[in-house]
């Protein structure tokens, strides 16, 4: 089965993770009871893990897709950049992704390392990545490309960053994962103008879960360059926790309800936008679960995602 074939028939419901750095951490992502177990728990089409700029944790992602591979009914789903790749690294790698049983890619440029001016590799787009794949592989991969509905953070403007969208579709990409946003009038923008672009590729929304203040602001200025639109920039006023020269000496209790107080409207917050993404012409959504499963357990009954499967 692809989840190509799933997105024919209902909207698909997924997960994305990333590979720990140390054997703790992966212990408590793929061992008995750990993350993986609670997350296969709820049946999702599938489990996508991140990859790290030149492969320097190739070898924990694929552990970890092959840990997915292995509950039996989860479609792992490898990320891979061109940062750092020869096209034999790539041709390498991907046969093993292959020989593994893995034959779903999310093709990425990357994000550069601090002080590179370029992907150090022979290929330097996404685009490149995909033709590439589909030439050497042919069908053997379904690709997923990101899809950014408030335009990359590198790109000169939306309109080019959308024609850049076409230019995977029509190398070979089969539907799009979208990086976060919480503006869902720029969201419903964006679907209007990939559709009228020709862009025909099935829409897999990205979730990224409201939980902390910092990890909020951070996500969306450092690295996607995202609005945080007025309710949930007011969510962070009330709770407002950063270092406050009018309170330099909060007490630590104090802190702690805050931090408590956030992540519970957070969540609300979070169900609340997943209500609001049901109502476009989605192809599916997909939940960062960060490595956890407590705080996603609440918000997939809270958003009652269960109905999706």
């Amino acid at each position: 089965m692809r989840v190509t074939d799933v997105m024919k028939e209902r909207t698909l419901f997924s997960f994305e993770v990333f590979p720990p750095k140390t054997e703790q951490g992966m212990d408590k992502l793929v061992g008995e009871d750990g993350v993986l177990d609670h997350l296969c728990g709820f049946q999702p089409d599938y489990i996508s893990c991140t990859y790290g700029a030149g492969g320097r944790n190739a070898r924990t992602n694929l552990e970890v897709l092959k840990a997915v591979q292995s509950r039996g009914n989860v479609i792992p789903v490898a990320h891979f950049t061109c940062i750092g790749n020869t096209k034999d690294e790539i041709r390498t790698q991907l046969q093993t992704y292959l020989d593994n049983g893995v034959n779903h890619l999310l093709c990425l440029r990357g994000d550069l390392p601090f002080g590179w001016t370029g992907t150090n590799g022979d290929l330097h787009y996404a685009t490149e990545l995909v033709k590439f794949v589909r030439q050497e592989f042919g069908d053997a991969f379904t690709i997923a490309v990101s899809g950014s509905p408030e335009g990359h953070i590198a790109s000169r403007s939306l309109e080019a960053d959308i024609g850049y969208l076409k230019q995977k579709q029509d190398a070979g990409a089969d539907y799009i994962m979208t990086q976060l946003c919480w503006d869902m009038d720029q969201f419903a923008y964006w679907m209007e103008a990939i559709r009228a672009a020709g862009i025909t590729m099935p829409v897999d929304v990205g979730i990224m879960p409201v939980l902390d203040e910092a990890a909020t602001i951070n996500m969306a200025l450092s690295h996607n360059g995202c609005v945080l639109g007025h309710d949930l920039s007011r969510l962070i006023s009330k709770y407002w926790i950063f270092p406050n020269p009018f309170a330099p000496e909060e007490a630590e209790e104090s802190l702690a309800q805050k931090k408590a107080d956030f992540k519970k409207a957070g969540i609300e917050y979070t169900i609340n936008q997943i209500d609001q993404y049901r109502t476009f012409d989605i192809a599916g959504l997909h939940i960062y679960a960060l490595n956890k499963y407590e705080d996603v357990t609440t918000l997939i009954e809270g958003a009652g995602l269960r109905d999706l499967i």
